[in-house]
Parts: structure tokens; C-alpha cells; sequence
């Protein structure tokens, strides 16, 4: 599990490996994580856009944007806390996800809350030790 904190938005991200959704003979491996948002701080604040920096373990880099998150622009309130899953193909056995959220307060200032950068490992991961 992987923690950020931003302005009192507290963002936490699960990720795990899908077998069933990827085949290693054809370079293709799925991760699925749960992302978890709670709104510590004091205003109400809404997500608005989605920013990812997708690196494999080539140091292949795919930037993603887009308005919110799995089609939605969740609202929440002091306290108030969204989650949801998605998923992400790499043609390496590992790599690394990070980004951030474009937040808007109800006074419409915006802001970006980090999204911690977190590990992709597969089984079929080699391990060197130096």
C-alpha cells in the first residue's frame, strides 16, 4: 500500500497482479489497483482530471490524462472518502505508476494532490542483487 497527503486529501493506492488477465509468453501483463481517497481537510473539494507517468522496466515512458476517474468526477465533502479500480497493461514483467489529481474547491481554485508512486510486480519479475 502506497500514501500521499496533499492539502488534507489523503490518497492511497493497492496495487496487485492479474494472472488470469495476462499472458507473459506475449509480453503482456495486467495490474489492477484500488485507489482510495479521503478528504481530511476542512473544504469541499471535487476531482476534476487525472494525470499518469506509466514507466516500464525498459524506462518506456506513456503519460495518460483525461477528465476524472472511471467516467466519474467524485464530489467529497470534509470526511468524505471514493474509491475505485482500474487496471493497467505493461509488455514488461514490472514498472511504476505516480501522477496526481486535479482537485477544485468550491471556490473554484484548483490544486494537484499527489498520487504516490507506486510498484507493478509480477512473479515474472527478475530480482538482481548487486
Amino acid at each position: 500500500m502506497y500514501k500521499a497527503v496533499t492539502r488534507g486529501i489523503s490518497i492511497t493506492v493497492t496495487p496487485r497482479y492479474m494472472p488470469e488477465e495476462s499472458s507473459p509468453a506475449d509480453n503482456r501483463y495486467f495490474f489492477a489497483y484500488t485507489v482510495e481517497i479521503i478528504n481530511t481537510g476542512l473544504e469541499r473539494v471535487q476531482l476534476r482530471a487525472r494525470y499518469w507517468k506509466i514507466v516500464d522496466e525498459r524506462g518506456q515512458t506513456q503519460e495518460v490524462r483525461g477528465a476524472g476517474v472511471v467516467g466519474e468526477q467524485p464530489v467529497l465533502g470534509p470526511g468524505e472518502s471514493y474509491s475505485y479500480t482500474s487496471g493497467c497493461p505493461l509488455t514488461t514483467p514490472s514498472g511504476t505508476m505516480q501522477g496526481c489529481y486535479v482537485m477544485e474547491t468550491s471556490s473554484g481554485e484548483t490544486f494537484n494532490a499527489e498520487i504516490p508512486a507506486f510498484s507493478l510486480d509480477s512473479p515474472h519479475t527478475k530480482r538482481v542483487v548487486h
